[in-house]
């Protein structure tokens, strides 16, 4: 489900559900959780690197087994995911992210929240939140790319390729996929201040705005019928799929 590889101070965390498109379940979830309180916790590691296995990055929350899972149990899920999406944003320590194939939803999320942001050549990022009324990650997103880019994006539903991301900012560079490693020993080579001050860095240049973040997830999720749309949004995703050429 996750595979981790330490190379001097940097640190490679794997998403490991090719099958499922590396979709965020509940156990995953909860060892991304673990694994990042783990690493802000080592005071050797200087860069975390999030990558993706098989095609693509990341496809945002896990939508099986939906029928056995009441709004209760969905809402504790998105609350784990802002949590460690908070977890991610404050880490005191550089993160790099991988974007390959589908990086959407909490895995476009997980995206935002890095420091640094790479992308695969044919990278797609999409933001379906809103689709089934849960806000989650907006203001992070807002804060990347701004407020109106951020809103066009969330309200319209978009799906944006490797180079509209790049000029949105969502992505600061891309690179091709037979590159990538070299890419990324080369950041992790790149000098760094130490851990105390990045921290500093980040509480100098970034509001908390964790509890403020989780409030927002939960009014949204909260709302009666969470599983109903979940439900409803697969349902047109799955017909989507069908209906489409190959």
């Amino acid at each position: 489900m996750l595979k981790t590889r330490r190379l001097g101070a940097v640190l490679s965390i794997e998403l490991d559900r090719p099958d499922r498109g590396n979709a965020l379940s509940a156990e995953l979830v909860e060892r991304l959780i673990d694994g990042l309180e783990q690493a802000s916790g080592d005071a050797s590691l200087h860069t975390l690197v999030l990558t993706g296995s098989g095609r693509h990055f990341c496809t945002g929350f896990d939508l099986a087994d939906l029928e056995q899972a009441s709004d209760g149990d969905l809402l504790r899920r998105f609350v784990r995911i802002e949590q460690l999406l908070s977890l991610l944003w404050q880490a005191p320590m550089r993160t790099v992210c991988v974007a390959r194939g589908r990086t959407w939803g909490a895995g476009a999320d997980l995206l935002v929240a890095c420091d640094r942001r790479l992308a695969a050549d044919g990278a797609s990022f999409r933001f379906p939140g809103p689709a089934f009324g849960v806000v989650l990650g907006s203001r992070r997103l807002a804060e990347r790319i701004g407020v109106d880019r951020a809103r066009e994006i969330l309200g319209g539903g978009l799906e944006l390729d490797t180079a509209s991301a790049l000029a949105a900012g969502l992505v600061q560079e891309i690179c091709p996929a037979d590159r990538l490693q070299e890419r990324l020993a080369a950041l992790a080579a790149a000098p760094l201040p130490d851990r105390e001050t990045v921290f500093a860095l980040r509480r100098a240049t970034r509001e908390d705005r964790s509890d403020a973040d989780l409030a927002a997830l939960v009014r949204s999720a909260s709302r009666p019928g969470l599983k109903a749309r979940l439900l409803a949004y697969r349902n047109i995703r799955l017909a989507a799929r069908a209906s489409s050429p190959g």
